[in-house]
Parts: C-alpha cells; sequence; structure tokens
C-alpha cells in the first residue's frame, strides 16, 4: 500500500517514520504531475512545497494551530495530506477548490487568492486567540518571497514585531519567483541571505565544541553569544528582519525533511514571532518545469505528463492582441511605458519588454503602488499603461481614484481576464472594474468586442492626456472579427431587425457580450419584434448618443459581464433619468455574489447570461 494512500489527515503525516519522508515526499510529487497534467492548476508551486508542507503537518497540530497559505496557488499539497485525495474534478464545477476552501475542510482559512495578505490574516488570527485565551494554539502563515513584494505584508510585519509574545511563525518560501523572478530590493536582500546557509550549522557547531572545552569553554560560548549580531551582519546581513524585532532562523533547505522539522521546532519553541527562511525550487522534481524559463509551470493546461506539452495548442488571446499592438505604439511613441504587478508575461507585456526593455516596470506585487507611480510617470510627461488582472484592480481603487484621477493622469490601464474567468473562483472572477470605475470621476472605461477592437479602444485610450482610461477584455480565444452595420454617432450598429420602424427592443451589448446580444436579436426578431443591437465600445461614462437613441426605444436591454449593481445598466439608467428620458431599462448582468469555480460557459449559465435565458426573458 502506498504511503499516500494512508494519509488522511495530520495525524497519519506525524505517525511516519524520518525514514518514510522522502518517499512520501515523492509520491505526491508523483500524484500531482499526474493528477495536475489530467485537469491544469497550478503545478509548479506545489512540488515546490511538498516537503515543506510534510513538516508543517508534522510539527504543527492543525487544526488546532492555524496554517495560513498566502495566495493559496500552493495548497494542493495540503490537501492532499488532509485527507482530499480526488483531484478528478480539480478547479471544475463539484470538484476541488484550487485554492483553500472552508466548504472543503476544518484546516483551509484563507480563501481568498489574492497575495501579500496571509501576514495580517495571521497576525488577526494569533491575537484574536490570544485575546480569546488561546495562547498554546500557533499560527503559520507561509507566504513567498514574491508576496512580499506587496506593501500589505510589510504593514502586518511592522505590528507583528510589536507583539513580542504571540505564537506566530512566518515561513518565508524563497524560490525566487511570483510568476516570473522576483525583483526589487527585497529580492536582493533575500538573494544575500542564500548565499549564508552554512551561518546556522556553524554557529551550532561553535556552541557544541566550546562546551565540550574545559574551563574556557562557557565564557567563550558567552563571548560567542555577544559577537553573534556582529556575525550576522558579516555572514548573514538579515538585519532587515532583526531590525524590525522579529527572530530570523535560517536559511534553511527547503527540500531537507530533517532540517525543516528542526528549524520550525525551534520556531514553535521560541514563544513569539519567528521568521523561518526556506530556500525551495520551483518545479521540484519534473523537468519541464525545471527548464520553463517564463515561469516554471506556474498554471498549466491540460498537459502530457511525461513531456510536460499540451495536447492542443490554444488559439489566438485577448492577450495576443494587445500585445502585439503594444509593440506596435512602442515604436511609433517613445512616450510610451508599461507597467506590470509581477505579471508581466500572463498580462501580454513579454514582447514589449523585449523591443523597449528600458520602458517596462515590474512593481512586483504592487498593484497600488503600480497606479500610483504610473500617476507620477504621467506627470513626467510619458504615457504609462499597466497591465493587472481585472480582480486585481480592486486592490488599488483608492490610488485610481485619488491619484490617477484627481490629478487627471494621463495613463491607461489595462484589464486581462475582466467577466467571468472560471476555474479559479470567486476571487479570480473580475467582476467588479465596472461597478468601481463607474464611481471615479473623469474616468473612461472601453470593453471591445473582438482582436480589432482592442487594438482600436488601445489607440485611442493612450491618445487620452487629461485622465485615466481603461481597457478591458476577458479571458481565453479571442472572439471571431464582428463587423459593425453602420455607426449611429459613437455607437456601432451590431444588428438591425426594425425594417426602418420603431425600436421596440434596444439592446446594449458591452464587450464579450456582444456575440450573446446578437443571437439574442436574432431570436427576439424571429418572433416579431423589431429590435437593434448596438455595441457603445466606450462604456464609461455613458454616452450622449447613447441617452438619445434610447428616447427613440419602447424598451432597453443591457447585457453585461460585470456587476448589475452599479454596473453599465445602471449608469445607464441614471443617465436617462437625469435627461428625463422615461424608458425601462433592463440589466443582464453578473449578480451580487460569490462565485464557485467552474468554467466560464457554465458560471454563465448559471448566472442566466446565456443567448436562450435573455431572449426568454425579453419575449
Amino acid at each position: 500500500m502506498a504511503l499516500l494512500d494512508r494519509i488522511n489527515g495530520p495525524a497519519d503525516v506525524k505517525a511516519l517514520a524520518p525514514e518514510q519522508l522522502a518517499p512520501l515526499a515523492q509520491e505526491v510529487r508523483d500524484f500531482l504531475i499526474d493528477a495536475v497534467s489530467r485537469t491544469g492548476g497550478h503545478l509548479g508551486p506545489n512540488l515546490g512545497v511538498v516537503e515543506l508542507t510534510i513538516a508543517i503537518h508534522r510539527v504543527f497540530d492543525s487544526p488546532r494551530d492555524a496554517v495560513i497559505f498566502d495566495t493559496g496557488h500552493q495548497s494542493y499539497v495540503h490537501k492532499l495530506l488532509t485527507g482530499r485525495h480526488d483531484f478528478s474534478a480539480l478547479r471544475a464545477k463539484g470538484g476541488l477548490s484550487g485554492y483553500p476552501s472552508r466548504a472543503e475542510s476544518e484546516h483551509d482559512i484563507v480563501e481568498n487568492s489574492h497575495a501579500s495578505t496571509s501576514l495580517s490574516w495571521a497576525h488577526g488570527v494569533a491575537k484574536g486567540r490570544a485575546i480569546a485565551g488561546g495562547k498554546t494554539r500557533h499560527t503559520v502563515a507561509v507566504i513567498g518571497d514574491g508576496a512580499l513584494t506587496g506593501g500589505m505584508a510589510w504593514e502586518a510585519l511592522n505590528n507583528i514585531a510589536a507583539e513580542k509574545q504571540l505564537p506566530l511563525v512566518l515561513i518565508v518560501n524563497d524560490n525566487e519567483r511570483s510568476y516570473a523572478p522576483t525583483i526589487g530590493g527585497l529580492a536582493e536582500h533575500l538573494a544575500t541571505l542564500r548565499t549564508t546557509q552554512g551561518y546556522e550549522s556553524f554557529l551550532e557547531w561553535g556552541k557544541t565544541t566550546l562546551r565540550r572545552t574545559p574551563v574556557v569553554g562557557m565564557p567563550m560560548e558567552r563571548a560567542l553569544h555577544g559577537i553573534k549580531k556582529g556575525i550576522k551582519d558579516v555572514v548573514a546581513p538579515q538585519g532587515l528582519f532583526e531590525d524590525l524585532g522579529l527572530k530570523y532562523i535560517g536559511p534553511v533547505d527547503g527540500h531537507d525533511p530533517l532540517a525543516l522539522e528542526a528549524a520550525l521546532t525551534r520556531a514553535k519553541n521560541f514563544g513569539g514571532p519567528v521568521i523561518v527562511h526556506v530556500i525551495t525550487q520551483k518545479g521540484r522534481g519534473y523537468e519541464p518545469a525545471r527548464q520553463d524559463e517564463a515561469d516554471q509551470f506556474h498554471a498549466v493546461g491540460v498537459i502530457n505528463s511525461e513531456t510536460g506539452l499540451p495536447f492542443e495548442i490554444a488559439g489566438r488571446s485577448w492577450t495576443d492582441e494587445f500585445s502585439d499592438e503594444m509593440v506596435a505604439l512602442g515604436a511609433e511613441r517613445p512616450d510610451l511605458v508599461a507597467v506590470t504587478a509581477a505579471m508581466m508575461i500572463p498580462v501580454g507585456l513579454g514582447d514589449f519588454a523585449k523591443h523597449y526593455p528600458g520602458r517596462i516596470i515590474d512593481v512586483g506585487i504592487a498593484e497600488q503602488h503600480a497606479v500610483t507611480m504610473a500617476s507620477g510617470l504621467a506627470y513626467a510627461g510619458l504615457h504609462p499603461v499597466v497591465a493587472v488582472y481585472a480582480t486585481f484592480l480592486n486592490r488599488a481603487f483608492d490610488q485610481v481614484l485619488m491619484d490617477a484621477a484627481l490629478h487627471r493622469a494621463g495613463m491607461t490601464i489595462v484589464l486581462d481576464r475582466a467577466g467571468i474567468t472560471g476555474p479559479d473562483g470567486a476571487s479570480h472572477h473580475g467582476m467588479w472594474d465596472m461597478a468601481i470605475c463607474g464611481a471615479v470621476p473623469g474616468l473612461r472605461l472601453a470593453a471591445p468586442r473582438d482582436g480589432a477592437a482592442i487594438r482600436t479602444a488601445l489607440r485611442e485610450a493612450v491618445e487620452v492626456s487629461d485622465a485615466p482610461t481603461v481597457i478591458r477584455f476577458p479571458k481565453g480565444s479571442v472572439a471571431a472579427p464582428l463587423t459593425s452595420l453602420r455607426q449611429e454617432g459613437s455607437l456601432d450598429v451590431m444588428a438591425d431587425h426594425t425594417d426602418g420602424g420603431d425600436i421596440e427592443q434596444l439592446i446594449v451589448a458591452v464587450g464579450s457580450m456582444v456575440p450573446t446580444a446578437i443571437t439574442v436579436a436574432d431570436k427576439l426578431a424571429a418572433e416579431g419584434r423589431r429590435v437593434l443591437v448596438v455595441d457603445p465600445r466606450w462604456v464609461i461614462p455613458v454616452a450622449p448618443d447613447l441617452v438619445t437613441l434610447c428616447a427613440r426605444a419602447s424598451r432597453v436591454a443591457v447585457i453585461e459581464d460585470g456587476l448589475e449593481v452599479g454596473g453599465i445598466g445602471s449608469q445607464l439608467s441614471t443617465a436617462l433619468r437625469a435627461n428625463d428620458i422615461d424608458v425601462p431599462v433592463r440589466t443582464f448582468g453578473v449578480p451580487r455574489a460569490f462565485l464557485d469555480h467552474a468554467s466560464r460557459g457554465q458560471v454563465l449559465e448559471v448566472i442566466g447570461l446565456t443567448p436562450d435565458t435573455v431572449a426568454n426573458a425579453l419575449i
């Protein structure tokens, strides 16, 4: 019987003999490579934390001790060790989440897959338990070196350092990467620490040797302890942490089970906050991942487990269209600069970086800094393009509002993976952006319907010098080109079933929902309805031409893949009321709810954003 088959919880992990740990780690890696290659998911991060996760569950007592994973894309090993072995529907409807999930297990605490939050969570959990009298319960946070580039992590460290008796263990999983190699001053500091792995062993050797030395041994040991800080400053300059008042242990080989257990046991017994610096390899044990220079298989689709190659070649994506146009614009405009938050390749800025290496800025996992810094770039006479996933714009709302918009910064924010994204679940759906942006004075937002519209919108956006502009598009393969029938002012007419007569039903289609709107119009026309479909392209603010057109319609419907509450439909209703136009507006969008992981199509069906559902509601 395989070792992994006998693991149904942390108690089973603790019961293993030390010589069984390496075989268990190999079984876990074999399982992950086989299972994730069938479903897709976060493979590289999990291969890198196998021994670390095993050690955590041997030293600590989950769920009595809280284990919190930053971002959570490295939680697959944790799922296995806490008894969740069915990965057949990983990230699919009804299957395991790709992140920790309270609905799955009492061992999971934080479901939010946005980075740099774990230390704040850990501080709150530990402090809350201490206040409630649970000081003997430990809290463990696992945070990557990439997530440590986020400002929220340092806000938490500042407060944690003042909690001298709080039983907190902060594990820095240092693999030199987030999606891509970690950058910045912190990365350089950790790089220095990585070169000093002999420090702790040297100090322990010194203590043991001196204690055996007659007469002078103990005084020399005390002297050694007295100059400990000086030695560290020279040999292992971890002052960054110790100056905060935090105990530092490491660096520790993250693939040595016994070394990990020893370090974590020391941290557990310390009696206060401790940072344990662990060196790991992303993609450990899987050569195709280790050879992948881009992100070491951070996330993969369905692949051949033997070769690491995908079974199907993906078609051209929305991101590809943006990427190509950025390169073209870069040649035309020397003032154009690109900004990314640790996701240069996923958001399509890799080619721009190759062509214009002096005009790409990677700020790390720091979306707030990215937006405000871009506002400064705009003041300096440049036009920055900040590219992030739509879900991560949530983190920088104040900066968009008070730094970019208030100061009329000529900058463009490009939101990849807008709308329903599917398998990554609630925290990754890009459904909040239009409601957020709609509250920002002066901001303009475009929702392109296809690849050509992305290129056009980007060119229009970078011409705006007195306000922030936003362009949003979804995940996946780009829609087939959709040519408009004609223009009505600034609006593109996409379908016309009115025969030149009155508009019985006007449908306003937003971005990727244009194909759905066209199909809905066809269904309504088959029922004898006079229907017109328009694509405003720029949906925030509401175009005066759209208000005028709505006045000619008997009824208006808005189809959008953003929130119904505060979205484009809500904004249009407000604009019509402001112009004393009494036309009923019905919005079909995303409900105000956290939506579970499933395919994009399945989620759209659940929330009623399919042609049949919308058409039946309008008949």
